[in-house]
């Protein structure tokens, strides 16, 4: 795959398509198995507020994935990623109801850079809350 934006077509300030991520009790047991992180604390409420937290939270690495798929959506190519990094400065809290919790992102070109690169900054929230900080990709574009 190759990436379907082409550098010359981008400019610093282009929005990227915004999305919104459900995440449930059910979405954070799938990723435990599939990742391999069983820490109770995105499982066992009761372990969850035992170790001070509101509740039950979704894994940082889910948030992390979830965020960067504004990206790999808009530029088509997964592989176009060159670079991507985040600071966690919020949970997700999700609770056990039939809604769950919902991340909402939305990123922006912030610079070009001379190698047909580009470096997306990336906001992330859930509940009002600011749940990424710092969340920047560095992206190859056609």
């Amino acid at each position: 795959m190759t990436a379907k934006i082409s550098y010359d077509d981008v400019e610093v300030g282009t929005e990227l398509p915004a999305r919104t991520f459900p995440v449930t009790r059910a979405t954070l047991v799938q990723y435990a198995g599939a990742s391999g992180d069983f820490n109770p604390i995105h499982w066992n409420e009761r372990f969850a507020k035992e170790v001070g937290l509101p509740d039950v939270i979704a894994h940082g690495m889910f948030t992390m994935a979830e965020a960067i798929r504004v990206v790999t959506d808009w530029v088509g190519d997964p592989g176009a990623v060159v670079e991507y990094g985040v600071r966690f400065t919020k949970p997700v809290v999700v609770p056990d109801d039939d809604a769950g919790a919902v991340i909402e992102v939305g990123g922006k070109v912030a610079a070009k850079l001379d190698d047909g690169t580009v470096r997306v900054d990336l906001t992330a929230t859930s509940a009002g809350q600011k749940v990424l900080g710092m969340s920047r990709a560095v992206v190859r574009l056609a």
